[in-house]
């Protein structure tokens, strides 16, 4: 063994900076797994704003009688917004 690869007490017991250990763990995906991530978020992303709107009009009847304070507006509105987090989510993932 030579001496230098045996490492030292002190460097054993000196923490490592977070920001440091984060950035070694950073960068191991694959252009595929990258791809397949990024395309299950907008995916996902799509069907929830399809199918949601779809819902949200069969339902519209039921809904405007209910006399709930959440109306039609808000609805729609917390559809898009789900929709357009995971569609955030998806570029993050292509880009990332």
């Amino acid at each position: 063994m030579s001496k230098d690869k045996v490492p030292t007490l002190q460097s054993l017991e000196k923490q490592d900076s977070v920001h440091d250990l984060l950035r070694e763990d950073r960068g191991d995906d694959c252009l595929s797994c990258k791809i397949v991530g990024g395309g299950a978020f907008l995916g996902l992303a799509v069907y929830s704003y399809v199918s949601g709107q779809s819902q949200l009009e069969l339902q519209r009847a039921k809904i405007l009688a209910s006399g709930s304070r959440f109306g039609m507006r808000s609805r729609s509105f917390g559809i898009t917004a789900i929709s357009l987090g995971l569609a955030w989510l998806g570029v993050w993932r292509l880009v990332k």
